[in-house]
């Protein structure tokens, strides 16, 4: 299962931040403090999995940190031992890749000012925490119908 999803630029502000463990959202701030502490001193040598640190009292103890760092933004999935490890590193490429076929080459600002439809596609990959659909052809279309129905509803509204 996962336990959140976040983008995070490299200062460390939050670009999107969903959690699928129901926090406070001072400990949701903790958390997203001490995950990019954790992932932005890491070279991009080392291995994208880390393990949380036992001081990191709001995820269950087996819960690792899978990561990816695109240019100024860092996605990171927390996810218990339950996920594969290299089928999650690989969700966030489709992930990435839903994001890039959506805006031509995704960047910070496409985050900023569409973050309702970025969390949609993101809803499309994961609901709940659990992974729902990982088929590229299939996100994409599911985002071209959504922007059919909400065009269609804006005509018949005037």
């Amino acid at each position: 299962m996962l336990h959140a999803v976040l983008i995070l630029n490299s200062s460390g502000t939050p670009r999107l931040t969903k959690f699928y463990t129901d926090l406070t959202k001072t400990h949701q701030k903790e958390i997203i403090h001490d995950l990019h502490q954790l992932v932005s001193c890491r070279s991009p040598e080392m291995c994208n999995f880390l393990q949380i640190p036992p001081n990191c009292v709001y995820f269950p103890s087996d819960v690792q940190l899978i990561y990816r760092k695109y240019a100024t933004l860092s996605f990171i999935f927390a996810a218990d031992s339950s996920e594969n490890e290299l089928g999650i590193l690989d969700l966030i490429q489709v992930f990435v890749q839903a994001l890039d076929d959506r805006y031509q080459n995704v960047c910070e600002l496409d985050l900023i000012f569409n973050s309702l439809e970025i969390h949609h596609i993101l809803d499309e990959i994961v609901l709940g925490g659990l992974v729902l659909e990982t088929n590229l052809n299939q996100i994409n279309k599911s985002v071209q119908e959504m922007d059919q129905f909400q065009s269609s509803t804006k005509r018949t509204s005037l």
